[in-house]
């Protein structure tokens, strides 16, 4: 009797111990999720990352270091002494960036260029405001823009005309979403999401353990701007950087018309492409924001055919049909990755 009794007590606290330990087991190898946010470059962003330490300081050093590197609203960043005409080296942020446009204006036939900047400051949307705009005066800026006028050699700039000047917003902030996933990864973290701005860099896995679920919404209707609610949810579950540009996100109204911010460099003025937006998929956020950028000046047609020549781009376009009626265009491998879409 004495031993009976004696196992029936030591049994519920042996079961006890093995729901402790196996708790401890999974506790020890659960890290923790951070979220990171604050504002940068004139915009917002926020970066989730698994780790059982705060990297809040790395973060923002390494976005204070960019900034002082390519952000052209900053007068005292390389990029500004560079438009300036300071005898300045460029980084190494600098020189990826600038290498990485050069390769984008070729592919795209020069309707993305990094010199369009007085152009674009001309239309008001860059770092300088201009009080009117005309015909003799964009055919003057046009004079001096051109991605094959200006150079690296040794660590700086060359230009053919001291007027040029450099604006990298179309790819600096993708690629600045690349620099702090290079961060994270440097300190031993493999999974991660960045967002700068609506440019997002992920790899790995989210808190819930499955891939990152990323948002596309839809533009806004094309007769009256009033915002459409589709939304396109998409999967990245490998290391992969996804951009969206739109003209109906970033625009201006002049003698009561309505001009986007994706500006055609032969012509000079915003560009009359039929894409409304662009979504753009690559193995790196720099890559795909440039080309959502490209995509924009160039139209459906011209960028489709560009697309099947860069490998692991894939798109989802917004655009008018002939009939004014708004379409979707979706390369094969970016309809893979549909998870669902939520409807008016």
């Amino acid at each position: 009797m004495i031993y009976f009794a004696f196992k029936f007590k030591i049994r519920p606290m042996k079961n006890f111990i093995y729901i402790l330990i196996a708790s401890m087991l999974f506790l020890s190898c659960k890290q923790t999720y951070q979220e990171e946010s604050g504002s940068v470059f004139h915009t917002l962003y926020q970066v989730k990352y698994k780790s059982d330490t705060l990297l809040t300081d790395k973060i923002k050093a390494e976005l204070k270091a960019f900034d002082l590197s390519l952000n052209p609203f900053n007068s005292k960043s390389i990029v500004s002494k560079v438009n300036r005409n300071e005898d300045v080296e460029v980084d190494q942020w600098f020189t990826e960036v600038f290498n990485k446009s050069m390769e984008v204006s070729e592919k795209s036939g020069g309707m993305f260029d990094v010199t369009v900047a007085p152009l674009i400051n001309l239309w008001g949307f860059g770092f300088e405001q201009w009080d009117s705009i005309s015909a003799h005066t964009i055919d003057s800026l046009k004079s001096f823009v051109g991605y094959r006028k200006v150079r690296l050699q040794g660590g700086r700039v060359v230009k053919d005309d001291p007027r040029i000047i450099l604006n990298f917003s179309a790819i600096a902030k993708g690629y600045s979403c690349d620099v702090i996933a290079a961060l994270l990864e440097r300190e031993g973290v493999n999974d991660y999401m960045v967002e700068i701005g609506g440019e997002v860099v992920t790899k790995g896995k989210n808190a819930r353990g499955e891939c990152w679920n990323i948002a596309i919404k839809k533009p806004e209707n094309e007769v009256d701007y009033t915002p459409m609610k589709d939304t396109v949810i998409v999967q990245l579950c490998q290391k992969s950087g996804m951009a969206t540009s739109g003209n109906y996100i970033n625009y201006v109204i002049k003698d009561g018309k309505r001009y986007g911010h994706t500006i055609d460099p032969f012509t000079g003025y915003p560009s009359e492409q039929n894409i409304l937006s662009a979504t753009i998929i690559a193995p790196d956020c720099m890559t795909a924001d440039a080309y959502a950028t490209a995509f924009m000046a160039m139209g459906v047609e011209a960028a489709c055919r560009m697309a099947t020549q860069i490998p692991d781009l894939e798109y989802y376009l917004y655009y008018l049909g002939d009939d004014g009626k708004m379409r979707v265009k979706i390369s094969d491998n970016f309809a893979l990755r549909i998870l669902r879409i939520y409807g008016n």
